[in-house]
């Protein structure tokens, strides 16, 4: 990531910004992060933007299905994401989903994720589950990470087949966001007294709005004075039963507030929390339930399941029963010192997982993990592409220069003995030894002390010949051709170096040793150690393809020209030591 890493944080709808990311957006500011916010316009959207000292921009998306507006929505945030070039794209709910993945990468933005809130088409009818499906897998897809809310949710898409398992991740035990606790005092400070059935959220069936009303028609029959209170709105997208809608809306004893942005000081009324939907990623309102210190019962779903701990900090029920869902309300109704319990030990859950601050450093974390990765599958997919050029170019070389290399052979034969080629371990990926080939251009001679001359004296005119145009380097196609080298990369050096290396010097050995490399073609031996190890380390660290191409070339040139073989008029570079034992004599003297 750059110095200042962007990240474009997209959703469908602006109402989701102060519950999804409320105080998350201003952190990664504070971390260093420049943060733009897009969903459809709204004052929503703008409040959060102000609030979180963000960028906001308003883009029209449609929650539900609309092709003709759905491209539209498409081609703008392909054009925003390529103006803006940011480093990671998130994008959560369906819609937000599909099309900001999708527009993250056709513009080639480097880190994609998918936050999964929930599986809509585990409630869906018809045909419509095999299209969310399709759509589901699409995102996943084309995202780098799938990040999945809750556990059991990313079991289920993994189950589903919906993302494979290496891409999917869960958020942690406070989703995406967590709760701010301080915003849940005045309930905690209202004894629990056995009176309201609170439920927060969409009033739609998915959410089991049509079982809790049934459930508190049987509870009202037998316990007086008992309210539901509903807080949210009717939708039309996923509509319950009308004529129960109707009984809703005359019912005295549902109090309904509509839509509120937010939604805490209402748990000071609840005495017990109801969750019956049919499908959750993790619920929020089980996570502000629990910061209110209220317990909740919830149906056995994906997403309830990890949000309740069942005879701890509430109940849960089968999904689709009533009475089951009755029975269970009751249970805490008419013990109101168990109810407290639970509440009391959901409080503690709060303290403990859905603090903000914990949620967010974990968003934090996973965002430079997944640009880690990013960066090694790229890294590891340039490596592969750079390993298929290294087997075809020399396993090509070595036809083309099959004459020559017999030829030097010989050469080598007659003027130097036998063997004709020289061997020696050589450090190469990471250190791992192998065994380097060359061509021979000394010749073996020894003093009367029977240890070998200087490479001076064994130099030959016929082996300075093979240097200066480097022919004793062609078997090196070998070790190039088996993968011990690549044809461009630090030279491998002798392996008594690696012990003397500093850590930063041993970091020319995170690539393939080659042939000839970018301190060869910027002075070959004319340079100092650290001067070559220092144009080593910038190699490791900015490779690519075009460059060992650049390399190549230069190579050929400096070659054919004949420059820069020896230092100091000696056949061979000093050898190396660390500054500290530094010795200046020549090898051999």
């Amino acid at each position: 990531m750059s110095s200042r890493p962007h990240v474009v944080l997209i959703l469908t709808s602006p109402i989701a910004w102060p519950r999804m990311f409320r105080g998350q957006a201003a952190f990664l500011r504070r971390k260093g992060f420049r943060v733009t916010a897009v969903s459809a316009p709204g004052p929503e959207l703008d409040r959060f933007g102000q609030e979180e000292g963000v960028d906001t921009i308003g883009i029209p998306m449609q929650r539900q299905p609309s092709p003709l507006d759905d491209l539209r929505s498409l081609w703008r945030l392909w054009r925003l994401l390529r103006r803006l070039r940011p480093d990671i794209v998130e994008a959560g709910t369906p819609k937000a989903g599909l099309l900001g993945m999708l527009a993250a990468w056709l513009s080639g933005v480097p880190c994609r994720i998918y936050t999964l809130h929930g599986l809509r088409l585990e409630t869906a009818r018809g045909l419509l589950p095999l299209a969310l499906a399709l759509a589901e897998r699409l995102t996943a897809a084309v995202s780098h990470a799938v990040v999945c809310v809750s556990p059991s949710l990313r079991q289920r898409a993994i189950e589903l087949g919906l993302v494979p398992a290496w891409k999917a991740r869960t958020t942690g035990p406070g989703g995406i966001n967590g709760v701010d606790l301080k915003r849940f005092g005045t309930a905690l400070e209202k004894p629990i007294g056995g009176t309201t059935i609170g439920f927060v959220g969409r009033l739609t069936r998915d959410k089991g709005v049509e079982d809790l009303y049934l459930a508190f028609r049987i509870l009202r029959n037998q316990r007086k004075g008992l309210r539901l209170l509903l807080v949210g709105d009717f939708e039309e997208g996923d509509a319950i039963a009308p004529h129960l809608e109707r009984a809703i809306r005359r019912d005295q004893d549902v109090l309904r507030p509509g839509f509120v942005d937010d939604p805490a000081p209402f748990f000071s009324d609840m005495d017990v929390v109801a969750l019956p939907s049919y499908r959750e990623g993790l619920p929020l309102t089980a996570m502000e339930a629990a910061a209110a210190g209220r317990p909740l019962v919830a149906a056995r779903a994906t997403g309830t399941v990890d949000a309740v701990v069942d005879g701890v900090t509430g109940l849960l029920t089968p999904p689709g029963d009533p009475r089951a869902l009755a029975a269970a309300l009751a249970e805490l109704l008419n013990n109101p010192p168990k109810a407290r319990r639970m509440g009391a030990a959901a409080r503690a859950l709060a303290e403990r997982e859905f603090r903000p601050a914990r949620v967010w450093q974990a968003r934090l974390d996973l965002y430079r993990e997944l640009a880690a990765e990013v960066r090694l599958g790229r890294r590891l997919w340039l490596l592969g592409l750079k390993r298929a050029f290294d087997i075809v170019a020399a396993a090509g070389l070595l036809v083309l220069t099959a004459p020559l290399l017999a030829a030097t052979g010989a050469l080598v034969a007659l003027a130097l003995g036998r063997p004709v080629l020289f061997r020696q371990r050589r450090p190469g990926w990471m250190g791992r030894p192998f065994r380097l080939v060359k061509f021979r251009s000394m010749t073996d001679a020894r003093g009367a002390d029977g240890r070998l001359l200087p490479d001076s004296h064994r130099l030959t005119r016929f082996g300075l010949f093979l240097r200066r145009w480097s022919l004793d380097e062609l078997p090196q196609l070998w070790n190039v051709l088996r993968g011990e080298m690549s044809l461009v990369g630090p030279r491998p050096l002798l392996m008594e170096y690696w012990e003397r290396y500093s850590e930063r010097q041993r970091r020319r050995h995170e690539v393939r040793p080659g042939i000839t490399g970018w301190a060869q073609v910027q002075g070959r031996n004319l340079l100092s150690w650290e001067e070559r190890f220092e144009l080593d380390v910038w190699y490791v660290d900015h490779w690519s393809l075009a460059l060992d191409l650049r390399i190549l070339a230069r190579t050929v040139w400096i070659v054919l020209k004949g420059r820069g073989v020896t230092a100091g008029n000696r056949p061979t570079p000093e050898l190396f030591r660390p500054l500290s034992t530094r010795s200046i004599a020549p090898v051999g003297d």
